[in-house]
């Protein structure tokens, strides 16, 4: 397996929830981060936990849907850092409601950030791990992106969208030694998520931010050689 001590990991919605859970479990690998969320508010909470650990990590504030703020954020970053091994594009929303109540402003709120966030943190990043000649890419899709339902027309778009960029950018890029990876974890007890469900739940039964982030420690463990495509997380029994 290989160490992850002194990689230098950029971690989008790094601030909270998946983002922030594996921000945490990297540094305790050793990892050095630069996280970007939507405000140096949000880091507020990071920034104490990260400093206990004594965690090597810069952030920076920026709206992943918008390329010149996050060419902006990763230059910050990576004259922090230096260049990235690994990128993690995990910000995203989600917007619920039937087709024809959805406006147009909601759908290009949730493709700009979920998909486009990734197109533009990919792009400003990348270009560091194909000077290296290696690295990792890891795309967080959802259930939602291998099957629509009622209402999460937007949302399902979305993660579809992700699920087919990131097969197409890992042909590209292996010849680069750049695994990309895709998750698709079924319901994540967060902020995202916990207040578009019932109340009578048992959150407990749900995976948590911390499953997640413990299985994306383990694929960048992997030798170099060997990567996972694409990984479905289920809860085990959430009724």
């Amino acid at each position: 397996m290989q160490s992850l001590k002194g990689k230098k990991v950029l971690i989008t919605g790094g601030s909270r929830g998946i983002g922030g859970a594996t921000a945490i479990a990297l540094a305790k690998e050793g990892a050095e981060l630069g996280l970007i969320a939507r405000s140096e508010e949000s880091f507020d909470s990071i920034r104490g936990e990260l400093t206990e650990i004594g965690a090597v990590f810069a952030v920076a504030a920026a709206d992943v849907s918008r390329e010149t703020m996050v060419q902006q954020a990763v230059t910050k970053l990576e004259q922090e850092l230096g260049s990235f091994d690994v990128i993690i594009n995990n910000a995203g929303v989600g917007v619920y409601g039937s087709f024809m109540e959805l406006t147009t402003d909601e759908w290009r709120k949730v493709l700009d950030t979920n998909v486009m966030g990734i197109v533009h943190v990919t792009k400003a990043a990348l270009p560091g791990m194909i000077e290296k000649n290696r690295g990792d890419i890891i795309n967080i899709s959802s259930m939602s992106g291998l099957k629509g339902t009622e209402g999460s027309s937007a949302y399902s778009a979305s993660k579809f969208a992700v699920i087919g960029m990131s097969e197409s950018l890992m042909q590209e890029v292996r010849r680069n030694n750049i695994r990309v990876s895709v998750l698709t974890p079924s319901l994540v007890e967060t902020d995202l998520t916990r207040g578009n469900n019932s109340n009578d739940r048992n959150p407990e039964k749900f995976m948590q931010a911390e499953d997640v982030a413990e299985y994306i420690v383990s694929l960048l463990k992997l030798e170099q050689r060997t990567f996972i495509k694409t990984s479905q997380l289920w809860g085990t029994n959430p009724f």
